[in-house]
């Protein structure tokens, strides 16, 4: 369901993708995200669409992550790459339209705007009752269950004047109720037939009925929800270093969810930021679990991912979360880095190691360098200027079992140390 209600998306982006590519004499969209009068006229003629179909569908693309707008032009979005290959990626980005109802189909000019922020907070509690109705529901009662949504949420804000008060106008008894239906009516028409025209609901007979795509994002979200309150390691309430010192002992899987959890409990940008913040820090290891809960962000993650690449502590776990983000084997990544770029992470990584890791770990992990032997190693980290070479060669040369070895790595930790060669 999610890939055929795409379909049309897909199709305008990969035709941008093919016709606008650079070297192909084609026009990018506008800087603001939308198609510039030539290029949907062009892409209308091309796919037997008429300009609003086109404007349509690449608004949908958008929306759904499969275009991303940078600076003044528009690229294809990860999800695009990965729509011949990975349900996921499709789910996704219906998912991500699935949010984006109320953009997707905007409410009339004439909805006051407090209203329309009222019944978008509130839907997730409609959408919720309409799931664990799991059948069609008459719109009467999602009106009675939005007005009393609706009404929580303004008490919640205290929206009462402050001073003294007129005295009550006695009303008859359904003029309240009777002014409440008569605002929000129009609100709930216009929000029931936003969530149909993303896929999400079926509208008749005075009735909505989740579709099972809809029914599940629901579901994914109420899951989302009870992961959050339900930190597996308590690190949801923690500032980003704290949470990943508190991960750090955990295994991988375990760690993912505590990562969930914190993660759905904060707005994504300001996540990234606190997250990115903590890699910047001296503590290698940090360094490494921040990236790491950087891959269960995503795609949301990537602008400010490409943003740091030219920071040199960041610049390797950038570059590699990039190339697995854009769909490289995990295992292939490293192809991505430099020799240079590679040494110096295996510094970094052997720091982390060192600190918070034991001796043998730290022998184990020359396995993993690229350099055939330990001198041709050596001398190419004393050449990566990471700033804790010195310490890392000092740690090994005491952990590793070989007299010998360990007498040489000694003595690449003192030319360091003092700048010889």
């Amino acid at each position: 369901m999610a890939r055929s209600g795409l379909a049309a998306a897909a199709r305008v982006a990969h035709w941008a993708d093919t016709a606008l590519s650079p070297g192909r004499g084609g026009t990018h969209s506008d800087g603001q995200g939308t198609l510039s009068d030539a290029t949907a006229e062009r892409a209308a003629g091309d796919l037997g669409l008429t300009v609003a179909q086109v404007r349509a569908d690449w608004d949908t693309a958008r929306l759904a992550g499969l275009v991303e707008v940078h600076g003044d032009s528009a690229r294809p979005g990860w999800r695009l790459r990965a729509w011949d290959r990975d349900d996921s990626a499709v789910l996704r980005g219906w998912v991500a339209l699935f949010d984006a109802w109320s953009l997707a189909h905007p409410e009339p000019d004439h909805l006051e705007h407090g209203a329309v922020a009222d019944v978008v907070s509130a839907l997730p509690q409609v959408l919720s009752f309409l799931q664990l109705s799991a059948g069609p529901v008459p719109v009467e009662q999602l009106l009675d269950l939005l007005e009393q949504r609706v009404t929580e949420l303004r008490t919640e804000r205290c929206e009462i004047a402050y001073g003294p008060q007129p005295e009550p106008v006695v009303a008859p008894a359904s003029t309240p109720a009777a002014v409440e239906d008569t605002l929000l009516a129009p609100l709930l028409d216009w929000a029931l037939h936003a969530l149909t025209s993303v896929g999400a609901l079926t509208c008749g007979d005075g009735q909505a009925t989740l579709t099972p795509l809809g029914s599940w994002a629901v579901w994914v979200k109420l899951e989302q929800i009870c992961v959050a309150a339900q930190s597996p390691a308590g690190n949801i309430e923690q500032a980003a270093e704290d949470m990943l010192r508190g991960c750090a002992q955990l295994r991988p899987n375990a760690a993912r969810d505590e990562y969930r959890a914190w993660l759905a409990a904060r707005p994504v940008g300001s996540a990234v930021t606190e997250l990115l913040g903590a890699a910047r820090g001296d503590d290698a290891l940090l360094r490494g679990l921040a990236f790491e809960a950087l891959r269960v962000v995503g795609a949301p993650a990537e602008p400010d991912v490409h943003a740091v690449v030219d920071e040199p502590t960041l610049r390797p776990y950038a570059l590699l979360w990039l190339a697995e983000h854009d769909g490289v084997d995990p295992e292939d990544a490293h192809e991505v880095l430099t020799r240079e770029e590679a040494t110096w992470l295996w510094v970094d990584t052997a720091a982390a190691v060192a600190d918070h890791g034991e001796a043998p770990m730290l022998v184990r992990h020359l396995e993993s360098a690229l350099q055939p032997t330990v001198p041709a190693l050596l001398t190419e980290v004393r050449a990566v200027g990471h700033p804790r070479t010195v310490q890392v060669l000092v740690a090994l040369a005491a952990a590793h079992p070989d007299p010998a070895l360990a007498k040489a790595v000694r003595r690449a930790a003192f030319q360091v140390h003092t700048g010889g060669s």
